[in-house]
């Protein structure tokens, strides 16, 4: 009976021990229970702050409800500010109002707008209407513009499509072009080919060559493909090579394949190696099979 009451007596006093501990151990950092009430987090207790604590956290509060205020946020709470502020924020309010109208963005209010500010907003959504109609982007109306401007726009609008036909756009219209412009399209467009053609790009058209610019493009092609083949890429074509390039290829290649036996680095084929060239090869060097071989 003594040991069992002594056991528990024990027990009871280890766990009143415990008690400061588990109690610390539940408490909030004071440094991070202050950063959460100055940031406004629904963590904070501010039964723990200090006064001057406090102070700093309605600081926060007040500069918080500012920043809320300019941005127009619901949070805001304009009776908590003070003259200077309520000023600078209908300052702030009425210049962001004008340039949303200004510039056709976020929500207007044309009531708000001094005479001189809706002369400005007009003339603005004026100068828009013709940059559209002289880009052809958005909807157009003409109606609202004057004669100049309307020539303007005309004058924009036609060397658009001029400028549509000599880079070969779909939306030329070459029975609106002058002679002269007719000529330079169609030289625009023969240099467009040939370009084409001599980087063997899709659309080349070969039917619209002179008998020069074939040869001139022959010699691209040729040019290309033996870089193509020297650099060992898929989009060689051997039999476009000339008798001399395939030789001096071939040539290229058995040094190379030499070099790579003799060195141990690189693809080895040793079946293509001269009876001199064989035996020079240290014996712990590397040999492929001869399968895969290239000329």
């Amino acid at each position: 009976m003594t040991k069992m009451f002594s056991r528990h007596r024990w027990a009871y006093v280890a766990c009143v021990s415990l008690w400061p501990v588990s109690l610390l151990a539940g408490a909030t950092d004071p440094v991070a229970n202050l950063s959460a009430c100055k940031d406004g987090r629904s963590s904070c207790d501010r039964s723990r702050l200090t006064p001057s604590e406090l102070t700093e956290v309605a600081r926060a509060d007040h500069a918080r409800n500012v920043t809320a205020c300019r941005r127009g946020l619901e949070a805001c709470d304009s009776s908590r500010l003070s003259l200077p502020e309520a000023t600078a924020l209908a300052v702030a309010e009425h210049d962001r109002n004008v340039s949303n109208c200004t510039e056709h963005v976020g929500a207007c209010d044309t009531s708000r707008l001094t005479s001189a500010e809706a002369q400005d907003v007009a003339a603005a959504e004026r100068r828009r209407t013709i940059s559209r109609c002289a880009d052809g982007v958005g909807t157009c109306d003409t109606s609202q513009l004057t004669e100049s401007e309307r020539a303007e726009v005309a004058l924009a609008q036609r060397q658009r499509m001029v400028s549509d036909c000599r880079l070969g756009f779909a939306r030329c219209d070459e029975s609106q072009l002058t002679d002269s412009e007719t000529r330079n399209v169609a030289l625009e467009e023969r240099r467009r080919n040939l370009s084409d053609c001599m980087y063997g790009w899709d659309g080349c058209d070969r039917s619209k060559l002179d008998r020069q610019e074939a040869a001139g493009v022959d010699r691209a092609a040729r040019a290309r493909n033996l870089s193509e083949c020297q650099a060992g890429r898929d989009r060689c074509d051997y039999s476009l090579l000339s008798a001399s390039e395939a030789a001096a290829l071939a040539a290229a290649e058995r040094l190379r394949n030499s070099t790579a036996c003799r060195e141990g680095r690189g693809y080895c084929d040793r079946s293509r190696l001269t009876p001199a060239e064989a035996a020079a090869i240290p014996a712990e060097a590397p040999v492929a099979s001869s399968a895969g071989r290239q000329p």
